[in-house]
């Protein structure tokens, strides 16, 4: 994922118009009402009450973002993060309580005074939807410390396209708290909401972040300092609202006067978590050391994270999410028959780079009904522009393929094919003018090249988290001289194996193909269990495994060679007492 992923601001502009991991749970068909919701299952939770920090679940930041070449993690921040800041404590002042202590520090560490601490499940734990809960408290915030409880979507696409969703936060500088009637920082604690929004893209805010909480009531203000004591915070999320509440001394009272409408596909994704306490920065008033009031050192406890379904909805993933591609991919088409393809507006984007230089254009499709028609109208500009994921796509199987596609473009235009992965590695290929390069006929009308994904990849992109997965530039040493128009259609890699191995049955669960027909779907999990598949992508079947013994078996017959099989498994785990649906996979018939 992107680095920029990472970081936070204040001060947005206003929300216009206000994809070997296990799942818990999954979602049932029930109205969703965020404001009158029924809370069902726990689905996942984080208790902290063992030794130390459980690892395999939270990530702690080491570093104050120069590391990912984001000093002061976007904000200005004044802090480096320590694994030594994190501990698993009895809280002090909550008898029979142990929690998260994050600490912050008056300590010089480089360049920075101050230390603090900072977790998160990124690549570990994946929330979408139900009911978030979170019980913590803060410590005298003052002027200067910022603690956070809060969610990034999991898409490896730059902030804010991934979507942020901040549950709690404090620290708010004094002219936001003005509007408020001017409470005590430890009397205000806010909640937000950041997404791409085209209608917040104006100058200063060259992101197009859109903020919920901008110049809008998103705050609780309670009669009792916060500092050194508990209070739950929750967030209510389904496909359509979001309601942010606080839980304070058994009242729930809302951040918003009303719910959020969801109305961007961000926040129809998994997110991950993220707890920490900063210090300074842009959003407070502490803009360097010296304005720091807080008493030092000052700890957030975080005593637990849950997660509940919320009218029947809610899922939480563990682990890696991305499921290696297998057979063909489809970036960008109709009628080519593939095992899997991206679909613009749903699970890819179209973006134009230079708008000045190029826009819409009106040639019709190769194939199928859809295409990317440009209209070049600046000559001796660049122009460029791409397909991209909103969730890394693991083409580890492709290496040995090709890239095809069709274009129709002038024969005396030089371009460039590109593709990118979520670590901002890059590489291009070189289509230069009249001349044949890939298979590619230059005589002006519908063609099509093919490209080694090999070459395509170069020594640099990782195949298995691609992101950028089409891209097209200009020449830079030969701009086009005249105007024109181009068009790009049927996008696809060909791994150019129709199959992919079978599974090695090591359990708890694997598929055996008993025939040219039938493919056996196996647990060994000594209980109850139900397998999901669907065939060619199409109506999804869920059945009740047969258990003998300590194996459920279901065998899944008319089936035909070349045939792709979808499938993953639910299944009671004895050991942990719940529920467990393991990741999506995918079968090919042989």
């Amino acid at each position: 994922m992107n680095n920029h992923n990472q970081h936070r601001h204040s001060g947005w502009k206003p929300f216009h118009t206000v994809a070997a991991a296990v799942l818990l749970a999954c979602g049932a068909q029930a109205a969703a009402s965020v404001t009158n919701p029924v809370i069902g299952q726990l689905l996942w939770s984080e208790e902290f009450n063992g030794t130390s920090l459980n690892t395999s679940t939270w990530t702690a930041s080491d570093g104050n973002g120069c590391q990912i070449n984001l000093c002061g993690y976007g904000n200005a921040e004044l802090q480096t993060y320590s694994p030594n800041n994190l501990s698993i404590v009895n809280v002090p002042f909550e008898s029979g309580t142990r929690a998260l202590a994050i600490q912050a520090r008056r300590e010089t560490v480089g360049s920075n005074a101050f230390t603090s601490g900072k977790v998160d499940t990124k690549g570990k734990v994946q929330v979408q939807y139900g009911m978030i809960e979170v019980r913590m408290s803060t410590p005298n915030i003052a002027t200067g410390l910022w603690p956070a409880a809060w969610l990034l979507g999991v898409s490896p696409q730059t902030w804010p396209r991934n979507g942020e969703i901040d549950i709690m936060e404090m620290g708010h500088k004094a002219s936001v708290r003005a509007g408020a009637g001017n409470p005590s920082a430890n009397h205000f604690v806010g909640s937000n909401v950041i997404t791409y929004q085209q209608a917040a893209c104006v100058p200063g805010n060259e992101t197009c972040a859109a903020s919920t909480a901008w110049q809008t009531k998103n705050w609780y203000i309670p009669s009792t300092s916060l500092a050194n004591r508990f209070v739950t915070y929750r967030l209510y999320w389904d496909e359509s609202q979001m309601r942010f509440t606080v839980v304070d001394n058994g009242v729930e009272r809302n951040m918003y006067d009303a719910p959020l409408p969801v109305n961007s596909s961000a926040l129809q994704a998994p997110f991950y978590l993220l707890l920490n306490l900063a210090v300074g920065g842009n959003f407070t008033d502490a803009a360097n050391p010296s304005q720091v009031t807080a008493p030092l050192p000052g700890t957030m406890y975080v005593d637990y994270v849950r997660v509940y379904q919320l009218d029947g909805k809610g899922t939480v993933k563990l682990g890696n999410q991305t499921v290696p591609e297998v057979g063909k991919f489809g970036v960008f088409t109709d009628n080519t028959t593939v095992n899997n393809k991206l679909v613009a507006g749903t699970s890819s984007d179209i973006f134009l780079w230079n708008a000045a230089s190029t826009g819409a254009g009106n040639t019709p499709p190769a194939e199928g009904s859809n295409v990317i028609a440009w209209n070049y109208t600046a000559p001796n500009q660049w122009f460029g522009g791409g397909v991209q994921a909103r969730q890394a796509r693991d083409l580890s199987n492709f290496r040995n393929g090709t890239l095809k596609f069709r274009i129709k473009i002038p024969a005396n235009v030089s371009f460039n094919i590109g593709v990118g992965d979520t670590y901002t590695n890059q590489n291009w290929v070189s289509f230069p003018a009249n001349t044949t390069a890939y298979g590619l006929v230059r005589n002006g009308e519908w063609a099509s090249a093919s490209i080694p994904v090999s070459t395509l990849l170069g020594t640099k992109v990782a195949p298995q988290s691609l992101l950028d997965m089409f891209m097209i530039s200009s020449d830079a040493a030969r701009l086009p001289a005249t105007t024109f128009q181009f068009a790009i259609d049927d996008i696809v890699y060909d791994s150019g194996s129709t199959s992919t191995p079978t599974p090695t049955p090591t359990g708890p669960t694997w598929v055996t193909q008993a025939s040219a027909t039938s493919l056996q779907f196996n647990t060994n999990t000594g209980s109850w269990a139900d397998v999901h598949y669907t065939v060619n992508n199409g109506a999804q079947q869920n059945v009740r495994m047969r258990l003998d013994g300590g194996t459920n078996t279901f065998v899944a017959g008319g089936l035909k060679i070349g045939d792709v099989v979808r499938y993953n498994f639910t299944y009671w785990d004895t050991t942990r007492n719940f529920a467990v649906d393991t990741a999506w996979q995918s079968y090919t018939m042989k």
